[in-house]
């Protein structure tokens, strides 16, 4: 589950002796995993608070509530327990001279899940040959490189050019195959690592059978997860390599 913490500064107390916050930040980022990001927050005395009043907006310089306390800034994490993130939180620097607010993120739909969805409704599309279907799933300004041509393609225009001429040259269903996909997801962006098999009949007669190593990034834009990037690779063999005297390929 994810928390946020809210860095609680103190106007009231000298922060002067106050730990680092950078080893904090790396033991719980690099070592742990379990920072996913987070940010220093400017002063509340540049703040402007925002009200809407029968239809008017009332803007207003400065904090919302005028208190000794403020948000410093805060820190995303992901904790398998509210305990591990208090853990995390009480081990703060700020902790010792301010205050952590841990607050836990409200439980929406399993993005994850959402993502996986979207992979499979892409190999029913692809299974079809329904462009229309597989084109809904990239954003509009999707970046892919494939593999199989070497071209790097642009903008769902570039892809549905691309798609269409691969169904053309398929008999009939082609089959797509999702292998070990492993997502990681980081708010409105995630990234997955995939191997993908295509099979199909060909309409010259040949048969098409090929495995990719998939790498794709997502973007959720409302609340639709989209393809904003895609790049597929294939194994090398490499006995085909050769080297000079000294080793080098």
């Amino acid at each position: 589950m994810k928390y946020m913490l809210l860095v609680c500064g103190d106007d009231t107390v000298d922060a002067s002796g106050m730990a680092p916050v950078e080893p904090w930040v790396e033991e719980l980022s690099a070592e742990r995993g379990v920072r996913l990001h987070g940010h220093r927050l400017r002063l509340p005395a540049d703040a402007v608070t925002v009200r809407v009043r029968d239809g008017e907006v009332l803007r207003t310089d400065g904090p919302f509530a005028e208190t000794k306390e403020y948000v410093a800034g805060y820190d995303i994490l992901e904790c398998a327990t509210l305990e591990e993130a208090v853990e995390a939180a009480a081990k703060h620097p700020v902790a010792s001279v301010g205050a952590m607010e841990v607050r836990a993120f409200w439980e929406d739909e399993d993005a994850e899940g959402q993502i996986r969805r979207l992979e499979a409704e892409l190999t029913a599309a692809v299974r079809n040959h329904d462009v229309d279907r597989a084109m809904a799933c990239y954003a509009p300004d999707a970046e892919v490189f494939s593999a199989a041509d070497g071209v790097e393609r642009r903008g769902v225009a570039a892809l549905r050019k691309a798609a269409e001429l691969r169904c053309s040259t398929a008999a009939g269903p082609v089959e797509r195959e999702v292998l070990d996909l492993r997502v990681r997801v980081d708010e409105s962006i995630a990234f997955g690592h995939a191997l993908v098999r295509t099979r199909a009949a060909l309409a010259d007669g040949g048969k098409l059978d090929r495995t990719e190593r998939v790498t794709t990034g997502y973007r959720l834009a409302g609340d639709r997860w989209r393809i904003v990037h895609e790049h597929t690779s294939v194994p090398c063999d490499t006995s085909a390599v050769t080297t000079n005297e000294e080793g080098r390929s």
